[in-house]
């Protein structure tokens, strides 16, 4: 449980997410941008690629990024997962 008040938090079932997969963005005025995913990635925060994550594409793409890999000795987050997606409409 990662959210206010114990609950799942917004993110909590990105792992589920696997290429094909359809995620749906409401824009302002109401309308729906409609991205595919193509990939998932989990990445050591202390070797993050941000270049990779962050950088141009040659299409409109989403990023959805969260934190994993919970050290409960640390009661940190080792890692996060980055989950690639591109506009489909």
């Amino acid at each position: 449980m990662n959210a206010y008040g114990g609950g799942p938090g917004v993110f909590a079932r990105l792992h589920d997410l696997k290429p094909g997969d359809r995620v749906e963005v409401r824009r302002d005025g109401g309308s729906q941008a409609v991205f595919a995913v193509y990939r998932s990635e989990k990445y050591a925060k202390a070797a993050f690629p941000t270049t990779t994550v962050y950088g141009n594409t040659a299409g409109s793409e989403l990023r959805l990024i969260t934190c994993d890999g919970y050290n409960a000795a640390t009661g940190e987050f080792d890692d996060n997962l980055v989950v690639y997606a591109k506009l489909l409409v």
